[in-house]
């Protein structure tokens, strides 16, 4: 299937070998690691079961769920995006298949567990995506995002560091948490927990390539509770309103 089979197919880059090296590295893992300890504390009363990954072929969440025990079905805008997350499926710990991301194939209700990442910012119809996440949820979506409501909002005067570090950087969205609270509210879903995951812009951490260094500039700013008011990217947690 062609990259021009549907209108929004921003996770074809995010899954592939090139993407995969801005997390390489120790501060490329040490963010990694920071993003799924966040997710998995955000669902940690979740009982594992089915979860659906969209646009998850980059397996930076999709694995980590595996681990835990969900069953995960990822579905992703062509074939390649199956490549990073081939061991897990190999091994019967996930499924994949094609489809179009902001028309899901799948019907209402179909997974308690619906997660999204690295998508909402690149998705140009994001509030179609949001829809679709919720629609075949029957419990929960997570979804992360990056916001101006952080140093992010210095994010045009840094583009051009992230593309000397990112070399294939593009531009992306930042979201007020308003914007989001309200697309989930429209759909019948409500902000249940967030967690920022870095006060100082990612990309500074790319650049300075030091784990040490990096958990140290992290931490005066988590500890005073800084982070949390003004971090970046968020990690939500969406419940369907009872």
């Amino acid at each position: 299937m062609s990259k021009q089979s549907f209108p929004e197919t921003a996770d074809i880059e995010t899954s592939s070998d090139q993407y995969a090296k801005r997390f390489s590295g120790v501060a490329g893992e040490w963010m990694l690691e920071v993003q799924e300890k966040t997710t998995l504390s955000l669902i940690s009363d979740i009982k594992p079961g089915k979860a659906l990954d969209v646009g998850g072929g980059h397996g930076q969440i999709t694995i980590p769920l595996c681990r835990e025990g969900f069953i995960v079905e990822v579905i992703g805008s062509d074939d390649s995006c199956r490549k990073r997350i081939q061991k897990p499926v190999d091994e019967g710990n996930c499924t994949f298949q094609v489809g179009n991301v902001i028309e899901l194939p799948f019907d209402d209700n179909s997974f308690p567990l619906v997660v999204a990442f690295r998508l909402l910012t690149h998705c140009d119809q994001w509030p179609k995506l949001v829809s679709e996440l919720c629609r075949v949820s029957s419990q929960t979506v997570v979804v992360d995002y990056p916001t101006s409501q952080s140093l992010n909002a210095i994010a045009p005067a840094l583009f051009k560091a992230k593309k000397k570090f990112e070399k294939d950087t593009r531009t992306w969205r930042l979201f007020r948490h308003r914007e989001v609270t309200e697309a989930f509210d429209a759909c019948g879903f409500a902000r249940s927990k967030s967690r920022a995951q870095f006060f100082w812009p990612m990309v500074l951490h790319r650049a300075i390539k030091s784990r040490t260094l990096s958990v140290f500039l992290e931490a005066g700013p988590r500890v005073l509770g800084l982070t949390g008011l003004a971090g970046s990217p968020v990690i939500t947690r969406m419940e369907k309103k009872t």
